[in-house]
């Protein structure tokens, strides 16, 4: 596969409106959830959620509870109940799923009104944990060491890990039981066509704001502007927006400053939401010659080598495949020890940027239909700046392709359109497998002042 740097049209923006989950959507998750907890034999699940960290509690709530923390309380017979501080109690009754709450304030903020009748190991008897239950605890992660007993890691707060097992007496009854939710055969790692039309939402608001950003960079914009052009139509971001022009994190900072874009500039530019994120990384040039003496292969040496592997990565990526067979291509192709990159080469996602990935060494995981993937490959090398072009994709069998054709027409459309502008514009014969989530995969400006031009595949 020979890489080029050549003209190329940009791809047109395409953004739709958000798509709500349906109820069914919502009662077939549940009943996943209650067949994953009758196959352990579990009494109880808990799912913790807090801001950063509520989206297995979302994926039945609907709603995450912002600023406190809460528990959803899953019995085995599928009866609900929801531990709610103050700001969230009247929120019960918004809830996808019919729950019946339980206020227990000590979830609240710090110093709001606290409760003084009942002790929250009480509230959680009154929740439905009860002694000699097997309970199963979910919070945003599963734990894979080779070393230590994953079940019994716990990544909630002590207080709440210690009240239950205060309650059921034996410890070995709590488990962590997070991969019910992500992770191989997680119930959140597959998608149907109505979830999938919600997540493009998401993925695609993503993408349409990076090409505007991308569009607006010039020198002299600030990095707020270009922020501004990320964050769009009030949206929670579920990444730091990236707007960084040169050196990043002066004096710990993580967000977008007055600072003005320079030429030879390195350029950072992040944004995701609910679906998917994009990232672009590149130099604020128009051509090599504005790049110092030491950078000045960043094209041949690091972003072509790169967009040859994200290419492949679309090429050969496909159902049935096991994560560690693509994890070897892109070594293959983009080897670790020279190219430095650390992390999965994709992972999935969903609510947040990275639920789990399938794709690392020796991975058995088997790929499926209904995954929603992030290309996600970040190499580095000393001396030079990033190459980033991060977006989203879905893989789809044929059942799943006509789902969405026929619930979903203006979606599957717009699928068709990028994939055409992928395989005509910029030659990459993507796999028949994958569905674009948005119209700017694969498109990469490694010199981000030449609009005109983007890195194509030469056929």
């Amino acid at each position: 596969m020979e890489i080029i740097y050549s003209k190329v049209d940009e791809p047109k923006k395409d953004c739709a409106l958000p798509v709500m989950l349906s109820d069914e959507t919502i009662m077939q998750r549940k009943e996943k959830v209650l067949t994953k907890m009758q196959e352990r034999k579990l009494d109880k699940l808990v799912v913790y959620c807090d801001v950063e960290h509520g989206n297995n509690f979302s994926y039945l709530i609907g709603f995450f509870t912002r600023f406190e923390e809460a528990l959803l309380v899953i019995d085995k017979s599928g009866e609900m109940k929801l531990v709610l501080g103050n700001e969230n109690l009247n929120k019960c009754s918004k809830a996808r799923v019919q729950c019946s709450p339980v206020h227990a304030s000590v979830l609240s903020l710090p110093n709001q009104p606290d409760r003084k009748d009942k002790s929250f190991k009480e509230l959680l008897k009154e929740a439905g944990i009860s002694e000699d239950l097997r309970v199963g605890l979910v919070g945003w992660k599963h734990f894979t060491s080779d070393i230590e007993n994953n079940r019994q890691i716990f990544d909630v707060p002590s207080f709440i890990v210690d009240s239950i097992r205060y309650i059921i007496k034996d410890e070995e009854l709590l488990t962590n039981e997070t991969d019910i939710f992500i992770g191989e055969n997680g119930v959140r790692t597959i998608n149907n066509a109505n979830e999938i039309a919600h997540y493009e939402y998401g993925a695609a608001l993503a993408s349409d704001s990076m090409l505007d950003a991308m569009n607006l960079l010039e020198e002299g914009v600030s990095e707020m502007e270009l922020g501004a052009m990320l964050t769009q139509s009030g949206q929670h971001t579920n990444v730091v927006t990236i707007a960084a022009s040169g050196e990043r994190f002066i004096k710990g900072n993580m967000f977008p400053t007055a600072n003005k874009v320079k030429v030879g500039d390195t350029i950072s530019l992040t944004v995701g939401y609910a679906g998917g994120s994009s990232s672009r990384a590149g130099y604020a040039v128009k051509s090599k010659d504005q790049l110092l003496d030491g950078e000045k292969g960043y094209l041949e040496e690091l972003a072509i080598p790169y967009f040859k592997a994200y290419a492949t990565w679309l090429e050969k990526i496909k159902i049935g495949q096991k994560g560690r067979e693509l994890y070897d291509i892109i070594e293959e192709v983009l080897p670790k020890d020279k190219y430095h990159w650390s992390l999965c080469p994709g992972h999935l996602v969903a609510e947040e940027e990275w639920m789990s990935s399938p794709i690392y060494e020796g991975s058995k995981e088997v790929f499926k239909s209904g995954m929603i993937f992030q290309i996600d490959i970040i190499p580095h090398m000393q001396g030079m700046g990033g190459v980033c072009a991060e977006s989203t994709v879905v893989l789809a069998d044929k059942q799943l392709k006509n789902n969405i054709k026929t619930e979903y027409p203006e979606m599957w459309q717009r699928m068709k359109t990028r994939i055409r502008y992928i395989r005509e514009n910029l030659n990459i014969n993507i796999s028949d497998d994958v569905l674009p989530m948005c119209s700017t995969v694969a498109y990469l400006r490694p010199y981000l002042f030449d609009k005109e031009r983007a890195l194509i595949v030469k056929r």
